[in-house]
């Protein structure tokens, strides 16, 4: 059965959609911002409340909320970028999420502290530090709140990418074999040669060295068990204690191949082995 390739109109409307994708996901972000700003600038004076009869529209303190919250914006949407480059789309952990949170909040109270100053000096006002602070720790929880809601979402599909729709282009030679990290039992190296083993048996030969492997897959689903030999937590049906506090694994019954037959984990990798597998 042949196949059309995709054409040029085929390339451009999937390359639209995306764009629209983005586009409604700020218009989204965009929406909860206004209407948050709306309810605090509302409540924060008596005059503001609807119900005042001396009611007036705090178009002031909005208008600078929102300028603030555009600079926060910018701030959060670059870190969240070099986040993503650097951490998301390999691994989402706990941990990595509360450094993506603490940098974000860290650079806007450098960001925060130094415009008060100069809004301050050219309003020709005194704000004493007491009230600069405590207008940063309200900044910086909003800012907490606002983050956490409107990255969530964000960071949850890119869990989810990273651990069962990711793929990889497995390269050797002229050919490139995309498959995901789910159809993968393990990567091994023999002869100077890295291998990748499908859960079917299937065994491919690579470009790649396992310590490019290594830098490349999600830790949270591969374990470099040896020098010899990268395994997925899903391969793993047997382990078993062995001499010198090493451990013996064993993949599937359907990948049988003599040089993968026994894993063995040295008795100094053996409780990262374990924390992983757990």
């Amino acid at each position: 059965m042949s196949t059309t390739p995709p054409t040029k109109n085929t390339a451009k409307s999937v390359w639209h959609s995306i764009i629209k994708s983005s586009e409604w996901r700020w218009f989204q972000k965009a929406i909860v911002l206004i209407i948050f700003f709306l309810v605090v600038n509302h409540l924060t004076t008596r005059d503001s409340f609807p119900d005042s009869e001396s009611y007036r529209f705090p178009i002031e303190g909005f208008l600078s909320s929102m300028a603030l919250c555009i600079l926060i914006g910018i701030i959060t949407e670059f870190n969240f970028k070099f986040y993503k480059k650097k951490h998301f789309t390999r691994k989402v952990e706990m941990g990595t999420i509360v450094w993506f949170m603490a940098s974000t909040l860290g650079y806007i109270t450098i960001m925060y502290i130094p415009i008060n100053i100069i809004f301050n000096i050219v309003a020709g006002g005194n704000t004493e530090f007491y009230y600069l602070l405590i207008g940063l720790l309200i900044t910086l929880l909003l800012s907490f709140i606002l983050i956490g809601s409107m990255y969530a979402q964000d960071i949850y599909n890119l869990y989810k990418l990273s651990i069962k729709d990711a793929e990889i282009n497995i390269e050797s030679g002229p050919k490139m074999t995309k498959l995901t990290y789910e159809d993968i039992a393990c990567f091994y190296s023999e002869n100077k040669i890295v291998y990748t083993v499908q859960n079917d048996g299937t065994t491919l030969n690579t470009d790649f060295t396992l310590n490019q492997l290594e830098e490349k897959i999600n830790n949270q689903l591969f374990f470099r068990a040896n020098r010899q030999i990268i395994i997925h937590k899903n391969a793993v049906t047997q382990i078993e204690k062995i001499e010198n506090g090493k451990l013996r694994i064993r993949l599937k019954d359907s990948i049988e191949n003599d040089a993968i037959a026994e894993i063995n984990i040295s008795r100094y990798k053996r409780k990262e082995f374990k924390n992983w597998f757990q």
